[in-house]
């Protein structure tokens, strides 16, 4: 097996012309030089210098060999550059994201991330959390924006994003019902959300527990748009990402329910495991940090025009309590 050391003893030899001049500029004693030569000339079978010409000469296939000797070594002084720089990353990235993300903030983040990382490429999977952190796990993929949760903390490092507000949402048609109907609410309309394994699916069924609603009527869909589109058509009540469907909801085409107790927040964190490239990893989820807070920001500040006024319903009482007069943002 070829050693770089003995490439190196051998390419300065000749370069140079001299044993003595290839062992000062390698730091090496003459003796040294010879000996890494020789083991190399033993690993290729023949011979590759000319010892008793001087300068030092190399032999007609030590010629030929030089040319790959000396395009190894430069190729390993680029593959090193690497470790130098988390700028000069360039293999695909294996990135897996969530699909509430995908349709928020990703392309943005996406957009600085390759003009940051000129030579990157992206292999962009968008599934569950579950899902995705058992490819990470599997090193299917490299880098998650997902739940957290599911993997031994031990083996990951993470970062956190911006939590993602949730509300309620219905399709106009159904606002008059809402306002005047006090059994509306769990009797009359099923909730639509995320696919049973998503955590969401999970803490709706938690909160409506959590406000009296026992056996809720719940469709389970795979993807954000399909609920989207469900709530809109008025086949139920949305729980949705708040900043995910402002301009439905600033044009009118959805109704935000006025709830007494607000429901909880999406959390999600960049995650990747420990194994990898540590340095380029925390840089990647700083900038979607950066990306993530900017989105938020920029929604809240949206959700206090008064473009949103008027586009309320308010239940004429609440799951379990008398007054739900506040709207919750």
């Amino acid at each position: 097996m070829l050693d770089f050391k003995e490439l190196e003893a051998f390419v300065w030899a000749v370069k140079l012309g001299s044993f003595r001049k290839a062992a000062v500029r390698l730091h090496l004693t003459q003796p040294s030089v010879s000996e890494r030569i020789s083991r190399l000339e033993a690993t290729v079978g023949e011979l590759l210098l000319e010892r008793s010409a001087r300068p030092v000469q190399p032999t007609m296939r030590g010629r030929e060999f030089f040319l790959h000797a000396e395009r190894m070594l430069s190729q390993r002084d680029e593959a090193m550059k690497l470790f130098d720089s988390e700028e000069e990353y360039s293999a695909p990235l294996r990135l897996g994201t969530i699909e509430t993300i995908a349709h928020s903030w990703f392309p943005e983040f996406m957009r600085q991330l390759t003009e940051r990382y000129p030579r990157l490429t992206i292999e962009l999977t968008v599934d569950y959390s579950p899902a995705l952190n058992e490819r990470l796990m599997s090193n299917e993929l490299d880098i998650l924006l997902a739940m957290n949760g599911y993997l031994p903390p031990k083996q990951i490092e993470y970062e956190a994003l911006s939590p993602y507000e949730m509300g309620m949402f219905v399709s106009p048609r159904h606002a008059e019902m809402l306002s005047e109907n006090t059994e509306a609410w769990c009797k009359k309309l099923p909730f639509i959300s995320f696919g049973k394994l998503a955590r969401p699916y999970e803490e709706l069924v938690q909160y409506l527990a959590e406000q009296g609603v026992t056996s809720p009527r719940i469709h389970s869909v795979s993807t954000l748009m399909t609920i989207v589109r469900m709530t809109m058509e008025g086949l139920g009540i949305g729980a949705l990402p708040v900043a995910t469907v402002l301009d439905e909801w600033r044009r009118g085409e959805l109704l935000r329910l006025a709830l007494p107790v607000p429901l909880p927040a999406m959390n999600y964190d960049v995650i990747w495991r420990r194994a990898n490239h540590p340095r380029f990893c925390r840089g990647v989820g700083r900038l979607a940090q950066k990306t993530a807070n900017a989105y938020a920001q920029e929604r809240r500040v949206e959700m206090t025009s008064a473009l949103f006024n008027g586009h309320w319903v308010q239940p004429s009482v609440s799951l379990t309590t008398p007054d739900a007069s506040t709207p919750l943002i």
